[in-house]
């Protein structure tokens, strides 16, 4: 099982701070995410970046085998 943890917005629109998923790649655990603002969810992916064991990536076909976290940040202010 892979933990998918969001932050700021991702948290805001996912409305969790993590869940955990079997899925075989980073989007189809992204597409299973049960989100309590669905369209927010949708847009705000897109702009994500994502951290799969620590390592920053934005390819969402990502396979998960193996992987421990995965970090949701959306884009930050000033940073």
């Amino acid at each position: 099982m892979t933990t998918l943890r969001f932050f700021a917005a991702a948290r805001a629109a996912v409305g969790q701070d993590e869940t955990t998923t079997s899925a075989a790649t980073l989007d189809d655990a992204l597409r299973a995410v049960a989100a309590s603002d669905t369209d927010r969810w949708a847009a705000l992916q897109e702009r994500c970046s994502y951290l799969v064991d620590g390592v920053t990536t934005r390819d969402r076909s990502t396979p998960l085998a193996g992987v421990d976290t995965v970090d949701v940040m959306p884009p930050f202010a000033g940073g």
